[in-house]
């Protein structure tokens, strides 16, 4: 509807139009209302007034960039400190409280911290506040992030729902062993060639994955978003690391079968983004700690990728579907013990624009198990976007197991209907015949 009103001549804005279901469609007052709408749907933790780099078109410098970031997390570890931005809930360091395994450590930053605010005070600097971010005065921000705070996880509850998992999946690989598929009433969603890549997963990937999951059940018990973003920010960087290795093998003419699955990489790397964007829009990157543990552990997490494709790219793909059917089993989790309370949430604006706006291309793009223009979410609140993020892990679990079968070349959904024709850009142009002609 926004669209819409934007693409109306501002002449043509003062009557009534028609235009679809809209019998006398106001523009201005149409995307005035659904301009509020958002407004009001929204969480308030994006600070506009300073972005710095981050809203320019084309990146600075690096150099420029790096003291931006660098005076911007001074800031954030200083109020982390002083104000407790750093403590979460759990304890991990909960400053505010005065426990926690490192609230000793904190004391003590503080109270130097203290005393730093007193010399630069000398020098006509201005005394740290708060961040107007993390204290919203607006009452709907407000009662938005109340109910966000009671979102909850059970991390048992997903071992358990993993667990369940598994033991159907070895129930259906051993029933039907001599078949093709597994049969079409099951509630797993994958085929009997997705359940085999599961289980050829060597102890080697195992450990470290096992550890991951204990680690995120540690650092951010009862604390959902914050998990979801860090597992988000960690997620996207396989699909960079394939790209980057596909890349290489390319440049040194060693391999150049099957380069499509770059594009179904770049279009996966791309749905993972957009699933932090919405985290973000929520609030799971606000604590300084979270920042960066999260931002850190993605680049470790790059450089293992990159290592464990050169071994063995079955080996890289196979422990990304690991983690993706972990994430799609606490997602799953996730929406059916916060069912009623995120139907209340509205759902933010990035998650609208992404799976209900008009470019969805590169949605189709990465999920190679289903024809291109097949799977068209309808967002109307918070739990759909949850429901829609868990079903995309799921098609994440399918690409990745479709790339560790070598028998045949991984085509992107986008140019399979177009190489069938079905694509509406893979239709040819009709020429006009002149008026009168029969």
């Amino acid at each position: 509807l926004i669209q819409k009103a934007r693409a109306v001549p501002p002449a043509a804005r003062g009557g009534a139009l028609e235009i679809e279901a809209h019998d006398a469609w106001d523009a201005d007052k149409d995307l005035q209302r659904l301009e509020e709408w958002r407004e009001a749907a929204a969480y308030g933790y994006r600070d506009d007034k300073d972005l710095g780099p981050l809203d320019m078109a084309v990146p600075a410098n690096g150099w420029s960039m790096g003291v931006w970031n660098f005076k911007r997390e001074w800031l954030a570890i200083r109020r982390a400190i002083r104000f407790g931005d750093m403590a979460p809930a759990s304890g991990w360091a909960n400053a505010e409280a005065g426990d926690g395994p490192f609230a000793g450590i904190v004391r003590i930053l503080r109270r130097w911290d203290l005393n730093l605010d007193d010399v630069l005070a000398t020098f006509n600097v201005q005394r740290l506040t708060p961040s107007k971010v993390q204290n919203p005065t607006d009452e709907n921000t407000i009662r938005l992030r109340q109910e966000l705070s009671r979102l909850r996880l059970d991390n048992d509850a997903v071992w358990r729902r993993e667990e369940e998992r598994v033991e159907k999946m070895k129930f259906l690989l051993e029933k039907h062993k001599d078949k093709q598929s597994a049969p079409p009433d099951t509630d797993l969603a994958v085929d009997y060639d997705t359940i085999k890549t599961y289980f050829n997963s060597p102890l080697l990937l195992k450990i470290p994955y096992l550890f991951l999951c204990w680690l995120l059940d540690v650092l951010y018990n009862e604390r959902p978003i914050q998990r979801f973003w860090f597992l988000e920010t960690v997620a996207r960087m396989p699909y960079f690391a394939y790209i980057s290795m596909l890349h290489l093998y390319e440049t040194l003419g060693w391999w150049r079968v099957g380069v499509e699955v770059r594009r179904v990489h770049f279009a996966e790397e791309w749905n993972e983004m957009h699933h932090l964007f919405i985290m973000e829009s929520l609030g799971g990157d606000q604590a300084w700690f979270d920042r960066f543990l999260a931002r850190h552990a993605a680049i470790v997490y790059y450089w293992v990728v990159i290592f464990l494709f050169l071994i063995s790219p079955t080996w890289a793909y196979n422990f990304s579907e690991l983690v993706e059917w972990h994430a799609t089993d606490t997602y799953a989790e996730f929406v059916e013990q916060n069912k009623d309370r995120l139907k209340r949430l509205p759902a933010p604006a990035v998650a609208l624009e992404y799976y209900n706006g008009g470019d969805l291309y590169l949605f189709d793009e990465f999920q190679s198990s289903r024809p291109a223009e097949s799977r068209r979410p309808n967002i109307d609140n918070l739990y759909d976007v949850f429901v829609t993020i868990r079903d995309d892990e799921l098609e994440h679990v399918k690409t990745m197991s479709a790339c560790q079968r070598l028998e045949s070349a991984m085509k992107s959904p986008n140019a399979a209907a177009a190489a069938a024709g079905l694509a509406p850009w893979a239709e040819p142009d009709k020429e006009e015949e002149p008026a009168g002609a029969k």
